[in-house]
């Protein structure tokens, strides 16, 4: 693919902005956050005396340990049983064309139109029913179930692109479908897997309004959201409310960065095969 300067300048120069869109709000809200307690912070300045302080308060006070317990219980939860599902859901729906498949496939697509916070009523009276009111598996039940139609098209897509003559190697050869999945499908799906993961983890990690309503004890929720219970403890400084962000947003930053290559080699990969 041929690409002239002026493609490559205006490319650049869209990042540029878009790089100064992304980090900006981040440096605000770091130096709102070195701000003193009880000022309120107007615009981006970088304080003559920085209260890092700030930072302590707001991990003790939000009770960031139990937090990082209660969010990895709750991302073990909902990543990996996604992901078994998605993955052996994807495979039938991508390569086995099972009977009613595109039937399927359809419902699964209309339910990435279904707004969450349209359902989160049904959802509330659905675990009340069950008992798991107050429980972290009020939580990961709801997730798993609402990320299932996302997951599902996105492992479909992977296997619709992988050739049909593999499973009809491995078919002659004698090899069973779960053989199959384990062996070669699976190694093949690693980069769209890992991508997957991601999305799973950063979603879930930042997901606020479910826990929010099913679950009463701020320390079984996830970290942000227990934000809603800090926020209501500091609404009238901003400084301490701008360092518990930040310090729930930390650990999504550093899993984005870490595993950024994997992920873009995934979207990569699905580019290519489209």
């Amino acid at each position: 693919m041929i690409v002239n300067k002026a493609e490559v300048i205006i490319g650049r120069v869209v990042l540029a902005v878009v790089l100064v869109l992304t980090v900006l709000p981040l440096v605000g809200m770091l130096s709102g956050a070195l701000q003193p307690a009880d000022r309120i912070p107007s615009g981006i300045s970088w304080p003559s005396d920085p209260q890092w302080g700030n930072f302590a308060v707001a991990f003790r006070t939000a009770h960031v340990w139990q937090l990082l317990g209660s969010s990895l219980s709750i991302v073990l939860g909902v990543v990996p049983i996604s992901l078994l599902m998605a993955t052996l859901a994807g495979y039938a729906l991508g390569n086995l064309r099972i009977p009613g498949g595109k039937v399927v496939f359809i419902v699964f697509v209309l339910g990435l139109t279904i707004p969450f916070e349209a359902i989160i009523i049904p959802i509330y009276y659905q675990i009340t029913g069950m008992g798991l009111l107050n429980t972290r598996w009020a939580i990961i039940l709801p997730l798993i179930g609402l990320y299932m139609p996302f997951s599902v098209v996105w492992m479909r897509a992977h296997f619709v692109g992988v050739p049909r003559e593999l499973s009809e190697a491995a078919r002659i050869d004698g090899a069973s479908i779960f053989q199959e999945i384990r062996r070669i499908q699976l190694p093949l799906a690693a980069p769209a897997l890992s991508s997957l993961a991601i999305l799973l983890f950063l979603w879930t990690w930042n997901q606020f309004l479910l826990p929010l309503v099913l679950v009463d004890d701020p320390d079984q929720r996830t970290m942000a959201g227990a934000l809603g219970a800090f926020q209501g403890q500091y609404l009238n400084q901003l400084p301490l409310m701008f360092a518990g962000a930040l310090i729930v947003m930390l650990p999504t930053i550093i899993i984005f960065v870490i595993f950024q290559r994997q992920f873009i080699k995934a979207l990569l990969q699905g580019a290519v095969k489209g």
